[in-house]
Parts: structure tokens; sequence; C-alpha cells
């Protein structure tokens, strides 16, 4: 087992949550066990790192899925921090990835920027690059749509 699942499988609930300004979101499992560390946290702007290694599909490059998983936890969680404002929570509802080239080794980059901000959608980009060549990789759209939160969610 890599050292980022192994890393996530002793983690707690509780040490897993983040410190954020919406109170009690917890990134997920997920996140821990592809490695994706959180390096920036606005709802204009997200930015998050996932390693190469641990997330490689059967041809020693970078699996696609890990590489929409990394894309739609930016979107969502720029989702979340805009969402939160209104006393809102966002679930996601469409993604769509474009892979452009592939990494067999190193980090990657996902930077997630809004297309659009309103008050019961959200529309991002998300641009994944390679740490080290600075090579897009794979260009990401997601939307979410922000509900209600439930009573006592921000509590």
């Amino acid at each position: 087992m890599d050292d980022h699942a192994n890393r996530a499988e002793h983690r707690s609930p509780e040490e897993r949550e983040r410190d954020t300004p919406v109170g009690r979101i917890d990134p997920g499992e997920l996140d821990d066990k592809l490695g994706i560390e959180f390096e920036e946290q606005t709802p204009e702007r997200v930015v998050a790192t996932m390693p190469v290694a641990g997330n490689r599909q059967g041809h020693g490059i970078l699996h696609g899925g890990a590489s929409i998983a990394l894309a739609e936890s930016c979107g969502s969680w720029a989702a979340v921090l805009h969402a939160a404002q209104f006393g809102k929570i966002a679930v996601g509802i469409e993604v769509n990835a474009t892979h452009h080239s592939s990494a067999s080794e190193g980090t990657v980059r996902a930077v997630a920027t809004p297309i659009k901000l309103g008050r019961s959608m959200t529309s991002h980009e998300v641009v994944m690059t390679h740490v080290d060549s600075g090579r897009r990789l794979c260009t990401v759209r997601i939307s979410n749509y922000l509900k209600p939160a439930p009573e006592g969610f921000f509590d």
C-alpha cells in the first residue's frame, strides 16, 4: 500500500476535517487516498496538488479518473466556499473533462477558477498541469447546484 493511502486509513474523520470558514466540511476519504493537498482555498480560486505515484493506471501513466477526481475536488470545494456565503451547500451536477497529455511521474496541480458564480448554480474551469514541466494535462468543467443547507449545518 502506498504512503498516502496508508496515511488516509489511519486518520479519523475529525483529523480529516479542515479548518474552513464554512464549518463542518470534510474533504473526504478519497482526497486523502489520492494524496490531494489543498494549497489555496477561496470562492474565486482553489489550488491543489496530487502525486502521480499511487494514482497510475495499468500503462504506468496518471489514471484519468484520478485526474477527474482531483478536478472535481477543486471545483466542488470552490463551489462549497461560494455557497456558504448564502447559507447553502453545493452538490455536483455535471463534469466534463478533456485529457490533453499524460504524466508518468511527479506531481500535478489543479487550479479551479469560476466561469459563473450564481445564487443557485456555479460553473468552474479546472486546469491541471504537471508541476515540473508546466505542461497542461487536462481541462475540466464542473457545475454545481446550490441548495439550502440542512438545519444546523453551519452551527
